[in-house]
């Protein structure tokens, strides 16, 4: 598990396209450059060298609750890797962020035709 970089974008472009999110590496490098200064970049797995995992993770601020609130926007394992406990370690990962951030609750966002993902979170707790 680390921070995603620059040089992971072409490989971070076909995961996320892999959800069906139409996204280019330049737009993606972009994303990364913004989500750096924010402190808010996505976590990556990798296997050896190769990345196989994205989650992307956010706190806010809600006028509704007196802590921030974490959020993952974003959780994809590639095919090959599916079924060795990466989602559930790349979730985990990103809640120790949120805690050391303050979040005292996370929320998860996921496509209503991802019943596979709702599955999956069900099975983790969410």
């Amino acid at each position: 598990m680390r921070d995603a970089r620059p040089a992971d974008a072409q490989r971070l472009v076909q995961l996320i396209r892999f959800l069906g999110h139409d996204i280019d590496e330049k737009a993606l490098r972009r994303n990364l450059a913004a989500l750096r200064k924010s402190g808010e970049l996505p976590l990556v797995a990798t296997l050896g060298k190769e990345v196989v995992g994205l989650c992307g993770i956010n706190r806010r601020i809600a006028v509704h609750r007196p802590a921030p609130l974490g959020r993952i926007s974003v959780l994809v394992v590639a095919e090959e890797a599916q079924g060795r406990g990466i989602g559930r370690m790349l979730v985990e990962a990103a809640e120790e962020w949120m805690r050391r951030g303050g979040c005292t609750l996370v929320e998860v966002t996921s496509n209503d035709r991802r019943g596979d993902a709702h599955a999956f979170y069900r099975h983790i707790g969410y």
